[in-house]
């Protein structure tokens, strides 16, 4: 589904290509009839921010978030295991994972970083990404929750990804 291919785009470290790409999101968004309203609420406005800043502004607001702050880490199993031994293990599983259902991991990112998650769940029917995704709640809770404390326009993005998981959780 398009909103997670969305969501993973928004999540990652901001580019020229991003940006000359902020309109062309919103359409697809608008036109994408599995996206809710409120869930096109929080894209356009998160759209908008994103318009309304410098490249560079937009760059070093996600380092400050996300890099400087470990409560922000969009690495997962950062949230469970710190940097546990134990970590490893759940790293090795997932990247397993994405290989036994034929999704290759493109660059050198770990395989619970956040927008690289978004992007294979993108790649599943809609209840198995919810369901992959109630397996992370607890997780994208903690960090939607940790993202509004500090007011980040990034909060808005890991609450939709949160009510995605939590959908199969209430069924």
């Amino acid at each position: 589904m398009i909103l997670y291919t969305v969501l993973s785009r928004l999540l990652e470290y901001p580019e020229q290509e991003l940006v000359d790409n902020l309109e062309l999101i919103r359409e697809r968004i608008n036109d994408e009839s599995e996206v809710s309203p409120q869930e096109r609420v929080v894209i356009n406005e998160f759209v908008d921010y994103l318009q309304s800043q410098e490249l560079l502004q937009l760059q070093q607001n996600y380092v400050n978030t996300f890099d400087m702050v470990p409560e922000h880490s969009l690495h997962l199993t950062h949230h469970l295991f710190g940097d546990e031994k134990n970590r490893g293990p759940a790293l090795v599983d997932l990247g397993e994972h994405y290989k036994g259902m034929g999704y290759e991991i493109e660059g050198n990112e770990i395989p619970d970083y956040l927008p690289l998650v978004l992007e294979y769940v993108g790649t599943l029917d809609e209840m198995a990404a919810r369901v992959f995704l109630a397996d992370a709640h607890k997780v994208t809770t903690v960090l939607a929750d940790n993202l509004k404390q500090a007011t980040s326009p990034y909060a808005l993005l890991l609450q939709l990804v949160e009510q995605r998981g939590k959908w199969v959780q209430a069924a």
